[in-house]
């Protein structure tokens, strides 16, 4: 099976967490790490954090968690600009080298 790998939105919701939308980054770990590395927020997510974002590797069907960054609202948006942006570099750069 191939490994796909997907940026998380989540918030949390009193003592829920919701899933408020995905960037599919695709089966490039570099590319997603590198991507990843660039987002702002903080490392130390914790049970005060209200907004953050993950990046999960998925290996044959199964769901890893490999980071998670706590953000503000300003850095989520600014990370979801980020995100688009990149990938859209990355596809149109791989679609000329063809």
């Amino acid at each position: 099976m191939e490994t796909l790998y997907t940026i998380l939105i989540n918030l949390k919701k009193e003592k829920e967490i919701v899933n408020i939308g995905h960037f599919r980054v695709g089966n490039d770990a570099a590319l997603a790490s590198s991507i990843f590395r660039k987002m702002k927020g903080t490392d130390r997510v914790n049970e005060k954090s209200i907004l953050y974002m993950e990046l999960v590797e998925t290996r044959d069907g199964l769901p890893f968690n490999l980071q998670m960054l706590g953000c503000t609202l300003e850095e989520m948006a600014g990370n979801c600009r980020l995100i688009t942006k990149e990938i859209f570099k990355y596809h149109n750069l791989e679609e000329s080298e063809k």
